[in-house]
């Protein structure tokens, strides 16, 4: 998707070899009409599955789902990393580990929101080491969904989730993969097999 590949040259930045800090369009400060367009994407890209729920991590991929959701008309349920005073039972329950945190969070999703015969999308901002997609895909298992794919913003190429989870045989589709971000720039993969 090359309107969000500029954006990620031109506002992103490279704090390391690991890390692209995203945060004026995406997980922080978000570009309203960016995420449309991304939105756009995803829903074009998965019309056909029968998509009944979208399933997010709070908060990155709450904006790109959305506006998927919006476009193919269906529910956006987001799993929560804080427990809630209204959230207390009846839950699936997974251990995500963020790389870029340094932590691992049990996230949650009322079983009122997953039901055995949804057909399940699953969104998010990055995919680095998996640990997300897979704390998701978990909770997708533990509810006897379907799983329609994993749609994601930023693949991070170079570190193993995104093989990890098309070797389980999901559908994984990512708008923008970086192959390296050495020396301080951010190189996709399209570029990096053709140099």
């Amino acid at each position: 998707m090359e309107l969000l590949k500029s954006k990620i040259v031109q506002d992103g930045k490279v704090l390391s070899d690991q890390v692209l800090k995203v945060d004026t369009f995406l997980n922080h400060q978000i570009d309203p009409p960016l995420m449309q367009a991304i939105g756009e994407e995803f829903a074009m890209r998965f019309k056909e599955e029968g998509i009944t729920k979208i399933l997010t991590l709070e908060s990155s991929g709450i904006a790109p789902s959305m506006m998927a959701g919006l476009v193919l008309g269906v529910p956006v349920v987001f799993a929560r990393k804080r427990k809630s005073l209204t959230l207390v039972d009846h839950l699936y329950t997974a251990s995500v580990h963020s790389f870029t945190k340094g932590e691992t969070n049990e996230v949650s999703v009322s079983k009122d929101f997953l039901k055995k015969e949804d057909t399940v999308l699953i969104i998010d901002d990055f995919l680095a080491n998996g640990q997300a997609a897979l704390g998701l895909l978990d909770l997708v298992e533990q509810a006897e969904a379907k799983v329609a794919g994993v749609g994601i913003v930023i693949e991070k190429g170079f570190q193993p989730g995104g093989e990890m989870i098309r070797k389980q045989g999901i559908r994984v589709e990512s708008l923008a993969i970086i192959a390296s971000l050495e020396n301080g720039e951010v190189k996709f993969v399209e570029e990096a097999v053709t140099e």
